[in-house]
């Protein structure tokens, strides 16, 4: 008999083949605890189907509970920890225990009075390493800045070449008065320090931003404080670095004016003549 043929053939053919890709993207309901090294459970991890925008959050004792293909893979994420990746493997349960980043955690921020690690700081501070700043070919520590860390707004002052810059924190305070932060470098105020300082020579900035800001410095410090730690000498071996660049700064368009009085005389008269 020849199968080729045969009707009955290529519909069985086909109902197989449909039938192993029912199975295979067949969804099913996974659950499963999240915790920590100590097996404390995580409020508020994030767990997503790979692949697709299909995601839930642990709730108050760290349980969860979504849809995926038995074939699928689970990423967890939680902030401060290590993204973990699960295949299912047609498991219906499936608890996780995640690492935490202890790079991002123990990496310290200035705050005025002395420097805490990032998982013990609870007020609004933005942290930038000065190798971040370095690697952007700018000519001042402000123009690098931009973009870099949350609610700081630094536009330039005008568009003529090497002209400043101006910065503000969460907007500005007065209508009236100066809106500028208040710069500390190594422990000591400086006007205008993000124009003034070498990139180079910066080791970190950190931007405090909330109001216990102001119980550290006062009212100077109600714009919002910049603080800068510059490198210092280190236990090790001798490290020369070296960075050039050249850059310069055109303007597009030349405006025509009077370059003497008598062309503004001459001006002035022609424009009584018209009224």
């Amino acid at each position: 008999m020849n199968l080729s043929k045969n009707p009955r053939y290529w519909l069985a053919l086909l109902l197989s083949v449909v039938f192993s890709l029912s199975v295979y993207a067949q969804n099913i309901t996974v659950k499963g605890t999240v915790s920590d090294e100590s097996g404390e459970p995580l409020m508020g991890a994030t767990v997503m189907v790979k692949g697709t925008n299909n995601g839930v959050a642990t709730d108050l004792d760290g349980n969860y509970s979504i849809s995926a293909p038995s074939k699928g893979t689970l990423v967890f994420s939680y902030i401060g920890y290590d993204n973990l990746e699960m295949p299912v493997n047609g498991r219906s349960t499936i608890d996780v225990v995640m690492q935490s980043n202890s790079m991002m955690l123990d990496e310290v921020v200035a705050i005025g009075y002395g420097t805490v690690r990032k998982k013990d700081l609870t007020g609004a501070v933005s942290s930038v390493s000065g190798s971040e700043l370095a690697k952007v070919p700018v000519v001042s520590a402000a123009q690098a800045l931009q973009g870099k860390a949350a609610g700081i707004n630094i536009v330039q002052q005008s568009g003529a070449p090497g002209a400043g810059v101006n910065v503000t924190v969460r907007g500005g305070a007065s209508l009236t008065q100066s809106t500028d932060p208040l710069y500390i470098v190594d422990g000591f105020p400086m006007d205008n320090a993000l124009s003034n300082i070498d990139i180079n020579d910066i080791e970190s900035i950190d931007v405090l931003k909330d109001a216990s800001s102001t119980a550290i410095y006062g009212a100077r410090g109600s714009n919002g404080i910049i603080v800068i730690t510059t490198k210092s000498a280190s236990q090790g071996k001798t490290k020369i670095d070296y960075n050039g660049f050249v850059s310069f700064d055109v303007l597009p368009q030349k405006l025509k004016v009077m370059d003497n009085a008598l062309a503004y005389t001459q001006y002035q008269y022609e424009l009584i003549l018209h009224i």
